[in-house]
């Protein structure tokens, strides 16, 4: 059981810090509601703590200590790893679903970039689709259906972030998207952002990202109405209030670069609403054989993972080679700074 103190903590973290996810756990049951909250305060607060960190690479090996800590039953004496610890023991959670996720915080530390959009979605996978998995294991699903879409809900989700932030990341460094793209619509990466700047060929590929998006969107919704009747609304709230992002994307003509796009509180309350009206009409609507598509590949050992109870070390030799990487940078800076002294 998660303290309730901790539970405090992770409740206005999450009401500070993800506005979107805050709106739509509304809707949840209280005994999925409350790990959420949980999961969703440790998963946001290792993101900032590798997006706030000058050095990125001590902050992601200090995660992976700090969730080596969390399966050992040994959390370190802070509410979101304390009441992170309860939700892996409590839900049996699969060690290889956060793994996922730091490792595609390392692939950040790294400032990786990708070449094409199946490349993406592996990233995409790792830091969105594996916190979707993980919401299916709180709600006590662990079908490879429901799993799968849930993971596809996940790649929506991280590619409306990636279309919103197009210009907030190329100002800090960043750069997410598909390098091919890139060269198709005559822009450089390396140019780019050396002097980012709002190139009208932007509007195209953010427009592109969103597209793809809806896609997925699409494919997702055939998976909410085969979770626990109760999980529904807020599944769908986070569905219509991520996808509202996209639109409000849409509305400024794609322009990422020089805007950001907002929802209001008004349109959440919409989104609600409908998720509920949405819930009840659950009741009458016939399965979709969508349903039952394969998993996206870049997804499928999420499905897996999660389809599994099993909370035994098992990290895989992906994040082994980017945290030996990432070791090994940090020792190169440490004997830097030590020779500069």
């Amino acid at each position: 059981m998660i303290a309730p103190s901790d539970l405090h903590h992770c409740r206005e973290a999450i009401r500070t810090g993800s506005l979107s996810f805050h709106a739509a756990s509304k809707l949840l049951p209280a005994k999925v509601r409350d790990p959420a909250l949980a999961l969703y305060a440790f998963c946001r607060l290792a993101d900032d703590a590798v997006d706030d960190s000058a050095d990125k690479a001590p902050a992601v090996l200090a995660l992976r200590d700090r969730l080596d800590l969390v399966y050992a039953g040994r959390p370190r004496n802070v509410p979101a790893d304390r009441a992170f610890a309860a939700v892996v023991q409590d839900f049996e959670m699969p060690r290889a679903l956060p793994e996922a996720l730091l490792e595609g915080l390392a692939w950040d530390a790294f400032g990786r970039q990708y070449q094409t959009m199946p490349d993406l979605l592996t990233y995409c996978a790792r830091v969105a689709s594996a916190v979707g998995a993980m919401m299916c294991v709180l709600m006590r699903v662990r079908d490879g259906d429901a799993l799968a879409r849930a993971c596809d809900l996940g790649l929506a989700m991280q590619l409306t972030n990636i279309a919103r932030d197009v210009g907030e990341d190329a100002r800090e460094g960043r750069l997410y998207l598909p390098l091919d793209w890139m060269a198709q619509a005559g822009l450089d990466p390396k140019a780019f952002l050396a002097a980012p700047t709002a190139h009208p060929a932007l509007r195209d590929l953010t427009k592109r990202l969103l597209d793809q998006a809806d896609v997925f969107y699409q494919r997702s919704t055939t998976g909410v109405p085969v979770l626990p009747l109760a999980c529904r609304p807020g599944i769908f709230a986070a569905r219509h209030v991520y996808a509202g992002i996209g639109g409000a994307v849409a509305r400024l003509n794609y322009d990422s670069f020089t805007a950001r796009a907002r929802t209001t509180r008004r349109q959440k309350l919409g989104w609600l609403g409908l998720s509920v009206l949405q819930t009840a009409a659950t009741a009458v609507w016939p399965v979709s054989a969508i349903v039952h598509a394969a998993p996206e590949p870049e997804v499928a050992f999420l499905v897996d993972a999660a389809a599994r109870k099993s909370t035994r070390f098992s990290r895989s030799d992906a994040l082994f080679a980017a945290l030996a990487q990432l070791e090994s940078k940090d020792r190169a800076n440490r004997s830097l700074d030590r020779a500069g002294a």
